[in-house]
């Protein structure tokens, strides 16, 4: 029996447009407050791709930010910065699942097509680590200029050291033409902050009037510590310890309350030491006044803005236990991100998906993955002899959406049976994933009009809330995820 469709378009709490507008003027008004110097912005979080962004402010687009720098591209120059120590380490994106250096050189690439030119990257916390020599010969490679930057010398506490041709002056300097520099980083603790501040100490010391200021979007400076936007923000950093807290230097300089968060407030006191030393003045007074963001300004459904955050705070407490258990994180982060569930006054129970997948599961004996759609209604899929739970519940969800009738197969029985037998000769794998349904039903449509009528609705997937049973592979995981389907796992281990 075919079922009727329902719009899954996910409703809108954040005006884009409008940010992007409020964003770009705030740009445009600082660099010209420092009188015909250059600013050096650096971005807080994710230059593209801010996915936390779009989840947390429902309807902020994941490349706003490319978007205002595409507005000022006239006047903008990009340095990239990444840290030796990740190169070492070989950190990985955990969103995309690739290393720090092939993210930094995705972002490149990009912005390149865009007219943004990346002048230079800088290799901070240098100490002859082999792998940043081998990286930065593949800069070069490429045409990019790169430069090592090792850690300066009296940070943070001597602070005639760090403002000296032994600190910040000993560090190579970057030359650039352009009033807008762009300092961005593949992830945190790159070292942007520091490559901006030996950047603004060589250009004074060339007669520079430059500036600095720093891209903020999260936590959100205009709402309080405890909404929903900024408790969203503190589960996102739980591992990292960030804290939304008060702003006390903004608060005592002008009477205003003003959300900061830990690391910021705790720095701020080096910070505007430093700066003064370099400039010569007081430029800022307080964390606030430094950053630039005007997202409070452009939500406009805090009802809509407010159940966002309470999904996003549950799908990482959820993620957390399933970190915990592959020995990623100490217990101290799903404890941080329960105690944040608490506050906000929801619990694991109120993510539907995940009684109705935990339900069909003690029924039908199997794994299941639960996928909600439309609002309030769910579509399941359970582990069979040839296909994966994941699998089959993205296919039956695109017949739902589709309106195709479940006892029609889009895959032939055959099909699949032939294409599982190959692949348990070739990988001794038990089951076709997601990735193995999506190809073969992606080179199978051109014959069948019911195949593409149902890959057609692939985008209506995006923003989908959905559950699974047990801890899901990497893979499966990945294929979900760049559907846009927001998955949690319950912590179990099956597969």
């Amino acid at each position: 029996m075919q079922k009727t469709k329902t719009s899954s378009t996910c409703p809108v709490g954040f005006d884009n447009k409008k940010y992007i507008k409020l964003q770009s003027a705030a740009i445009n008004d600082r660099i010209k407050s420092f009188d015909g110097g250059k600013l050096y912005l650096e971005f807080g979080g994710k230059i593209l791709d801010d996915l936390h962004a779009s989840r947390s402010l429902p309807g902020f687009d994941p490349s706003a930010k490319i978007e205002i720098l595409k507005r000022l591209k006239d006047q903008t120059e990009v340095i990239f910065c990444i840290s030796a120590r990740d190169i070492e380490k070989k950190k990985i994106r955990a969103d995309y699942g690739i290393s720090y250096e092939a993210e930094l050189l995705r972002l490149i690439d990009h912005l390149a097509t865009l007219g943004l030119p990346t002048i230079a990257v800088a290799i901070t916390c240098y100490t002859d680590q082999p792998s940043a020599l081998k990286f930065k010969k593949q800069l070069e490679h490429r045409g990019i200029k790169s430069y090592l930057h090792t850690l300066t010398k009296g940070y943070p506490t001597d602070v005639d050291t760090i403002v000296s041709e032994e600190g910040y002056g000993a560090q190579e300097y970057i030359k650039t033409t352009k009033p807008l520099i762009v300092v961005a980083a593949p992830g945190p603790n790159s070292g942007k902050l520091a490559t901006c501040l030996s950047q603004l100490y060589h250009d004074h010391q060339h007669g520079i009037k430059s500036g600095y200021a720093k891209y903020e979007l999260l936590p959100v400076w205009d709402l309080s510590t405890k909404h929903p936007v900024n408790l969203a923000y503190e589960a996102s950093t739980a591992d990292i310890g960030d804290v939304n807290m008060i702003d006390n230097f903004h608060l005592e300089k002008y009477d205003i309350v003003a959300t900061s968060y830990n690391r910021d407030l705790a720095v701020f006191p080096v910070l505007k030491n430093i700066l003064h030393r370099i400039v010569g003045d007081d430029i800022y007074y307080s964390p606030t006044d430094m950053g630039i963001n005007m997202a409070g300004k452009c939500i406009i459904d805090e009802k809509i803005v407010l159940e966002a955050n309470k999904k996003e705070i549950t799908r990482r407490y959820l993620d957390s236990l399933c970190d915990y258990r592959n020995g990623i994180y100490g217990i101290e982060v799903p404890n941080r991100l329960k105690s944040l569930m608490d506050e906000i006054g929801v619990t694991v129970e109120d993510r539907g998906v995940v009684l109705v997948a935990q339900k069909t599961k003690e029924i039908k004996g199997s794994n299941v993955v639960a996928i909600e759609y439309p609002p309030g209604q769910f579509v399941t899929g359970r582990d069979t002899d040839v296909l994966t739970a994941p699998a089959a519940a993205v296919i039956n969800t695109l017949k739902y959406i589709a309106g195709i009738d479940d006892e029609v197969h889009l895959l032939s029985p055959e099909k699949l049976n032939s294409l599982l037998q190959m692949k348990q000769i070739v990988y001794g794998v038990t089951r076709l994933n997601l990735s193995d349904v999506l190809t073969s039903l992606a080179v199978s449509q051109n014959n069948n009009p019911t195949i593409q009528q149902a890959l057609s609705h692939l985008p209506e997937l995006k923003n989908l809330e959905a559950h699974s049973t047990v801890m899901l592979p990497p893979a499966e995981i990945d294929s979900l995820k760049k559907l846009g389907i927001h998955i949690t796992c319950t912590d179990t281990f099956t597969y």
